[in-house]
């Protein structure tokens, strides 16, 4: 983890460091565009981070991987404030753009939609005791949201939205200059690695408390079976 930690915060602050402070501005948005090296990369997780939890969900249903339901469960959260901080830089992005702080068009409603899958996954796995049927309830919730993600990826395409169409991930040249492209793409990688850190990191303490509860189980249980032990009313 520690080395995990150094390397994320080690190409997330030099790469917001460019993008705040060494990028141009845009010729039309002026500096409003630099909402764009926080938005952009937030909504690639937001969508990417789901990819990653129907595939927790399909590994915990079908193959009942002991590890896919605790990643599932603490991915949720992180996953939920991603696309929060999408919504939100948006919304910010979009006052100044276009005159309005919310619009309900394609793409800005199906990310709402993907917020709300997100939270409502965290909250069906935490909403049970038995965690067993939590975690298959919230494994079910999350692979019939998977039919929102292509929705989301291609609402421009489909409908008149706001939104401007793909100007990184085109099959020709991408439709920014380089001097935007580098420190978008660096502040895409340095997230995406705090994003993953983050997502080790509870995985990893969630596993400890386990194996903690278990032992206090497993002593309290010989604590009853000892000899002569008064057992509390």
């Amino acid at each position: 983890m520690p080395w995990l930690w150094g390397l994320s915060l080690g190409v997330l602050l030099p790469a917001v460091a460019w993008a705040l402070l060494a990028s141009p501005a845009d010729w039309q948005q002026g500096e409003t565009v630099r909402i764009m090296y926080v938005h952009v990369p937030m909504a690639w997780l937001a969508m990417a981070g789901y990819s990653g939890l129907a595939l927790a969900s399909v590994l915990a249903l079908v193959w009942k991987h002991p590890l896919a339901d605790l990643a599932a469960r603490e991915l949720s959260p992180i996953g939920a404030v991603a696309t929060a901080l999408c919504l939100a830089t948006g919304s910010l992005w979009g006052r100044p753009m276009w005159g309005t702080w919310w619009a309900w068009d394609a793409r800005m409603t199906s990310v709402l939609v993907l917020f709300f899958l997100w939270v409502g996954h965290a909250a069906l796995t935490r909403a049970f005791e038995d965690e067993e049927r939590g975690a298959r309830a919230g494994a079910i919730l999350a692979l019939v949201g998977v039919v929102n993600l292509p929705v989301v990826k291609f609402s421009v395409d489909w409908w008149n939205t706001l939104h401007q169409p793909a100007s990184v991930a085109r099959l020709a040249a991408p439709g920014m200059h380089v001097s935007m492209l580098g420190p978008l793409l660096a502040c895409a990688t340095g997230f995406s690695l705090l994003f993953a850190t983050l997502v080790l990191a509870r995985v990893r303490a969630a596993v400890m408390e386990r194996r903690v509860e278990a032992l206090e189980l497993a002593r309290a249980r010989e604590a009853d079976r000892a000899p002569g032990l008064a057992v509390p009313a």
